[in-house]
Protein backbone atom coordinates (compact mmCIF):
# COMPACT_ATOMS: atom_id res chain seq x y z
CA UNK A 1 0.00 0.00 0.00
CA UNK A 2 3.06 2.14 1.18
CA UNK A 3 3.96 2.13 -2.83
CA UNK A 4 0.85 3.56 -3.95
CA UNK A 5 1.21 6.31 -1.71
CA UNK A 6 4.88 7.20 -3.40
CA UNK A 7 3.23 7.05 -6.52
CA UNK A 8 0.16 9.57 -5.83
CA UNK A 9 2.78 11.79 -4.21
CA UNK A 10 5.30 12.24 -6.83
CA UNK A 11 2.44 12.69 -9.23
CA UNK A 12 1.10 15.15 -7.47
CA UNK A 13 4.35 17.06 -7.27
CA UNK A 14 4.02 17.64 -10.71
CA UNK A 15 0.76 19.11 -11.26
CA UNK A 16 0.08 22.76 -11.33
CA UNK A 17 -1.57 24.78 -8.85
CA UNK A 18 -4.51 25.39 -10.94
CA UNK A 19 -4.61 21.52 -11.06
CA UNK A 20 -4.23 21.31 -7.38
CA UNK A 21 -7.16 23.50 -6.40
CA UNK A 22 -9.11 21.42 -9.15
CA UNK A 23 -8.29 18.76 -7.39
CA UNK A 24 -8.49 19.77 -3.82
CA UNK A 25 -12.49 20.83 -5.13
CA UNK A 26 -13.10 17.46 -6.50
CA UNK A 27 -11.54 15.84 -3.05
CA UNK A 28 -14.13 17.91 -1.09
CA UNK A 29 -17.05 17.28 -3.57
CA UNK A 30 -16.63 13.34 -3.76
CA UNK A 31 -15.86 12.58 0.14
CA UNK A 32 -18.21 15.69 1.36
CA UNK A 33 -15.12 17.06 3.34
CA UNK A 34 -13.90 20.63 3.61
CA UNK A 35 -10.25 21.29 3.61
CA UNK A 36 -10.66 25.17 4.49
CA UNK A 37 -7.75 25.82 6.97
CA UNK A 38 -8.81 26.08 10.14
CA UNK A 39 -6.78 26.36 13.55
CA UNK A 40 -5.78 22.63 15.13
CA UNK A 41 -8.66 21.34 18.01
CA UNK A 42 -7.12 21.42 21.49
CA UNK A 43 -7.50 19.29 24.07
CA UNK A 44 -7.13 15.94 22.70
CA UNK A 45 -4.83 13.25 24.14
CA UNK A 46 -1.51 13.91 21.58
CA UNK A 47 -1.60 17.43 22.02
CA UNK A 48 0.25 17.86 25.16
CA UNK A 49 3.46 15.27 22.71
CA UNK A 50 2.67 17.81 19.61
CA UNK A 51 3.85 20.72 21.89
CA UNK A 52 6.34 19.17 23.74
CA UNK A 53 7.78 17.70 20.68
CA UNK A 54 7.17 21.10 18.29
CA UNK A 55 9.68 23.24 20.37
CA UNK A 56 12.50 20.28 20.45
CA UNK A 57 12.51 19.81 16.55
CA UNK A 58 11.52 22.71 15.14
CA UNK A 59 14.13 24.28 12.53
CA UNK A 60 14.33 27.60 11.17
CA UNK A 61 12.18 27.48 8.37
CA UNK A 62 13.20 27.94 4.30
CA UNK A 63 10.26 27.63 2.33
CA UNK A 64 6.91 29.71 2.12
CA UNK A 65 3.81 29.48 1.11
CA UNK A 66 1.92 32.45 0.12
CA UNK A 67 -2.51 32.01 1.10
CA UNK A 68 -4.74 34.62 -0.50
CA UNK A 69 -6.75 35.30 2.22
CA UNK A 70 -8.99 37.69 0.81
CA UNK A 71 -10.38 40.15 -2.00
CA UNK A 72 -12.26 43.32 -2.62
CA UNK A 73 -15.61 43.39 -3.51
CA UNK A 74 -17.33 43.42 -6.53
CA UNK A 75 -17.80 47.16 -5.83
CA UNK A 76 -13.97 47.92 -6.63
CA UNK A 77 -13.65 46.40 -9.67
CA UNK A 78 -10.06 48.45 -10.25
CA UNK A 79 -9.00 46.84 -6.95
CA UNK A 80 -10.07 43.90 -8.28
CA UNK A 81 -8.81 43.40 -11.48
CA UNK A 82 -5.25 45.16 -10.44
CA UNK A 83 -5.11 41.60 -7.85
CA UNK A 84 -6.07 39.73 -10.66
CA UNK A 85 -3.48 40.90 -13.14
CA UNK A 86 -0.85 40.51 -10.05
CA UNK A 87 -2.41 36.56 -9.59
CA UNK A 88 -1.74 36.22 -12.99
CA UNK A 89 1.69 37.50 -12.62
CA UNK A 90 2.52 35.39 -10.02
CA UNK A 91 1.09 32.60 -11.04
CA UNK A 92 1.41 32.37 -14.49
CA UNK A 93 -2.43 32.03 -14.60
CA UNK A 94 -5.07 33.44 -17.36
CA UNK A 95 -7.48 35.99 -16.16
CA UNK A 96 -10.26 33.54 -16.02
CA UNK A 97 -8.15 31.17 -13.86
CA UNK A 98 -7.01 33.84 -11.62
CA UNK A 99 -10.44 35.34 -11.29
CA UNK A 100 -11.67 31.86 -10.32
CA UNK A 101 -9.28 31.31 -7.69
CA UNK A 102 -10.71 33.93 -5.55
CA UNK A 103 -13.64 32.07 -5.36
CA UNK A 104 -13.23 30.45 -2.66
CA UNK A 105 -10.49 31.70 -0.45
CA UNK A 106 -8.24 30.66 1.43
CA UNK A 107 -6.39 29.70 -1.32
CA UNK A 108 -2.40 28.70 -1.44
CA UNK A 109 -1.06 30.71 -4.32
CA UNK A 110 2.50 30.38 -4.53
CA UNK A 111 4.33 27.79 -2.68
CA UNK A 112 7.61 26.40 -1.38
CA UNK A 113 9.15 30.59 -2.11
CA UNK A 114 11.81 31.86 0.02
CA UNK A 115 11.23 34.44 2.49
CA UNK A 116 12.24 37.48 0.33
CA UNK A 117 9.73 35.98 -2.74
CA UNK A 118 7.18 35.93 -0.11
CA UNK A 119 7.16 39.29 1.73
CA UNK A 120 7.97 40.84 -2.00
CA UNK A 121 4.38 39.34 -2.96
CA UNK A 122 2.83 39.47 0.05
CA UNK A 123 3.46 43.66 -0.26
CA UNK A 124 2.32 43.88 -3.94
CA UNK A 125 -1.14 42.13 -2.93
CA UNK A 126 -1.99 44.07 -0.19
CA UNK A 127 -0.64 47.32 -1.87
CA UNK A 128 -3.48 46.17 -4.54
CA UNK A 129 -5.92 45.88 -1.47
CA UNK A 130 -5.55 41.71 -0.88
CA UNK A 131 -5.16 40.57 2.59
CA UNK A 132 -2.80 37.68 2.41
CA UNK A 133 -0.42 35.48 4.71
CA UNK A 134 2.94 34.21 5.09
CA UNK A 135 2.83 30.59 6.10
Amino acid sequence: MAENFKEIIEKLKNITLLEAVELVKDIEETFGVDTSIGAPMSGGPNTEVLNSSEGASQKEQTEFTIILEQVPGEDQKSKRLSIFRLIREITALGLKDAKELTTKLPQPLKEAISKEQADDIKNQLEEAGAKVKIQ
